[in-house]
């Protein structure tokens, strides 16, 4: 399912930025239960994840204003 253009990538990154915050807070809540550490890899992940992908939007997001 590859984009069509510049901007239905971005748009598919943010769909993909949207459920790994979905992610991190149902992580949340299986730390409140007790469930998972605080400091587990997969929220350590999922941190660096959001990261990533929220530099990529911006970085995509400048060079398509950057090409008009």
């Amino acid at each position: 399912m590859g984009a069509e253009s510049r901007k239905d990538f971005i748009h598919k990154m943010k769909i993909v930025l949207n459920e790994l915050r979905e992610t991190l807070i149902c992580l949340k809540i299986l730390v409140r239960i007790k469930y998972i550490e605080l400091d587990s890899p997969v929220g350590k992940e999922c941190d660096e994840l959001v990261a990533i992908f929220v530099k990529s939007i911006v970085t995509a997001n400048k060079n398509t204003k950057a090409n008009f």
